[in-house]
């Protein structure tokens, strides 16, 4: 297997490239930024520019799989120019590996695997959701991630496996969202935003990253969700980091509304309430090592966890 990988320097690609390594898997990598370009045996950097249909074909030889993670981060402000970001550094990705997968040969590419989001799941306190679900999201997100998986199947014409990873909330010490839920509580200013039922399927970096892996190697087709099998509730999980780190949460809930005045738009990041189920991956063998939350961040904060990222990456050299 050799893998290429759009978003290798992300927090997700890191995690996918370091696994890859361990497991002696060859894996070259797109890159917006030329001076970031690294090669060596095993790893080999090329680069593209989605904004304008640019990509050095040179990165498909020897391929077997394709892993896309490409598109700027939405934990950031929401202003009219950055949710065009948002949005067309994920479509342009797509089209850009789309036009370029045409005019090669794709006989010894076996499978295409791509981020997706959980955020296409309308937000609820009651609903469990399967990847069969057709009701979408009426927001931003929800707007998002229709028209990215539209880009996505927009692969399926070739004549390898396309599956989508609908990606819940990425547990990781190394960035997400872990580190800015863990911040307050450890300055004994944690508090829960609104009445805390909101449900967050989360996942542990390590068992998203074999999850990609198992998709490609198994050449699974269709939707996944990307999460583990025991979803939390936000009062739950931030009082799950607090006993960890043995820190009591004593403030009052913080409401919706002084959030958004913090933080705009993006503000419903704090308050939507996805419940994903993970059992359409564990029905095709997939087993989490980390089921969990408290096993998850025992491991985070009392294991010994320690960053195996590939050191020549920085998440802030990485521009879809």
């Amino acid at each position: 297997m050799k893998l290429l990988i759009a978003g290798a320097t992300g927090l997700i690609g890191r995690a996918i490239v370091e696994l890859s390594n361990q497991q002696g898997i060859s894996v070259n990598y797109l890159t917006t930024r030329r001076d970031k370009i690294i090669s060596n045996e095993n790893f080999q950097g090329f680069y593209w520019n989605p904004e304008i249909n640019e990509i050095d074909l040179g990165c498909f030889e020897g391929v077997t799989a394709i892993i896309n993670l490409a598109g700027s981060s939405i934990s950031k402000r929401w202003t009219a120019d950055y949710k065009n970001e948002i949005l067309y550094s994920r479509l342009n990705a797509l089209k850009t590996l789309n036009d370029a997968l045409g005019k090669i040969d794709t006989q010894k590419i076996t499978s295409f695997v791509s981020a997706s989001a959980i955020g296409v799941y309308p937000s609820s306190e009651s609903r469990l959701y399967a990847e069969d679900e057709e009701e979408v999201d009426d927001s931003f997100l929800g707007e998002v991630v229709q028209k990215w998986e539209k880009e996505i199947d927009a692969l399926n014409h070739f004549g390898f496996s396309v599956a989508k990873i609908r990606i819940g909330l990425v547990l990781s010490t190394d960035g997400g969202a872990l580190p800015e839920l863990t911040k307050p509580i450890k300055a004994y200013l944690g508090a829960i935003f609104g009445n805390g039922r909101q449900w967050q399927s989360w996942i542990h970096i390590s068992d998203l990253a074999r999850l990609f892996l198992f998709v490609v190697e198994n050449q699974l087709s269709g939707t996944y969700n990307g999460v583990s099998p025991n979803p939390i509730t936000h009062e739950k999980m931030v009082k799950e980091i607090a006993k960890v780190l043995k820190t009591p949460i004593f403030l009052p809930n913080i409401p919706s509304f002084m959030m958004k005045l913090i933080l705009g738009e993006m503000s419903y990041l704090l308050y939507a309430s996805q419940r994903a189920s993970s059992k359409k991956i564990a029905k095709d063998g997939f087993v989490f090592e980390y089921p969990n939350i408290g096993t998850a961040l025992q491991h985070f904060y009392n294991g010994g966890f320690v960053n195996n990222s590939h050191n020549d990456f920085k998440t802030e050299d990485f521009r879809p």
